[in-house]
C-alpha cells in the first residue's frame, strides 16, 4: 500500500514547490511539493487504517507524514499516539503541529486538558500544539473556566516573546481568537497586545 501512495505522491509532485520545501530547510528527507488539498483527494482514494497511518508517519517524506495524519481512525488516536507523534516532530516542521492540531487533536475528548497542559509544556513544539488546539476549541465555541482564562493568558504572555516564530504566531492567534469571547477577554488581551 505505501508503494502505492508514493506512486500517487510522484504523479502529484510539484517540482516547485517541492524544491521551495527543501530549500526552507524543513528537515525532510524528501518532498514531492504536494499541496493539502491535494494530498486530502490522495487521503480519500484510501481506507482510514491505523496502521497505514503508523507506517506513513514513519517515513521520512513530508507527504506520508501528512497523509498518516489524515488517515488515522480518529476514535483511535489517544494521547499516547498524540504524545508520541508531537515529540517526533521538529520545530521546522510546524506544518505538521499544525494539521495533526487541526485534524485530530482539536476534536478528541482529551483536547481541553491536553491543550493546557501542552501549553505549560517546556518544549515548543509542544507549547505550538497547545495553543493551536485551544485557538481551534474556542473556534468551536468552547468556555474557558476563570481559572483556565487566567492559566491560558499567563501561558499566552509568555509564549509571545519565544525566539520560536510559529509558537508566537499560535499564541497571538489564539489570544485574538480568546479576545472576541468576552469584554473582560478583550480588556486583558489589550493588557498584553496594546
Amino acid at each position: 500500500m505505501i508503494k502505492a501512495i508514493k506512486a500517487d505522491l510522484r504523479a502529484a509532485m510539484n517540482g516547485i514547490a517541492s524544491r521551495a520545501i527543501r530549500e526552507s530547510g524543513m528537515g525532510y528527507k524528501l518532498t514531492f511539493g504536494v499541496e493539502l488539498p491535494r494530498l486530502r483527494e490522495i487521503a480519500a482514494g484510501y481506507t482510514v487504517d491505523r496502521h497505514l497511518a503508523q507506517a506513513l508517519w514513519q517515513e521520512p517524506i513530508r507527504e506520508c507524514k501528512l497523509l498518516a495524519i489524515l488517515l488515522y481512525p480518529h476514535e483511535e488516536f489517544d494521547r499516547d499516539i498524540a504524545t508520541l507523534w508531537i515529540e517526533d516532530i521538529r520545530p521546522e516542521q510546524a506544518e505538521l503541529a499544525q494539521l495533526l492540531s487541526m485534524e485530530r487533536l482539536s476534536t478528541q475528548p482529551y483536547s481541553a486538558e491536553m491543550a493546557f497542559r501542552w501549553m505549560a509544556d517546556e518544549r515548543e513544539i509542544f507549547q505550538l500544539c497547545g495553543f493551536l488546539m485551544l485557538t481551534r476549541l474556542l473556534m468551536q465555541g468552547a468556555q474557558l473556566s476563570p481559572a483556565s482564562e487566567l492559566e491560558f493568558v499567563d501561558q499566552a504572555a509568555a509564549a509571545l516573546p519565544s525566539s520560536y516564530l510559529p509558537l508566537r504566531k499560535a499564541a497571538y492567534n489564539a489570544l485574538m481568537r480568546y479576545s472576541e469571547t468576552s469584554a473582560e477577554a478583550e480588556r486583558r488581551v489589550r493588557q498584553i497586545i496594546p
